[in-house]
């Protein structure tokens, strides 16, 4: 895979997390800050490091699953595989200028 090609399914990659969303917050996972790292291999292998905002989540096993089966569906993706991690804890701090305005942060 050429850089280019590399950037532009990174690209993608990040335009399908942000079809995700934690049900009780009316903002999307990668503008709540809680996508840490996304490294696509050459081969395909996609790996995907996230948090929840709150490590007693209701709706975990329903989010991860949701970004693995979107993330899986992108055709240059081989396998998709979610890491929840919870260092760093997650703060509001990591949300975008988007998100804090729609929450009313800002």
């Amino acid at each position: 895979m050429t850089p280019e090609e590399k950037i532009r399914i990174e690209e993608r990659i990040v335009e399908v997390l942000k079809t995700v969303y934690d049900p009780e917050i009316p903002v999307d996972i990668f503008n709540l800050g809680l996508i840490y790292r996304i490294d696509l291999a050459d081969d395909g292998i996609l790996e995907v490091d996230m948090t929840l905002t709150a490590p007693n989540c209701p709706a975990a096993d329903f989010i991860v699953e949701d970004v693995r089966l979107k993330l899986q569906g992108i055709p240059e993706v081989v396998d998709a595989r979610v890491n929840l991690v919870f260092e760093p804890e997650w703060d509001k701090d990591m949300m975008s200028e988007e998100a804090k305005l729609e929450l009313g942060f800002l």
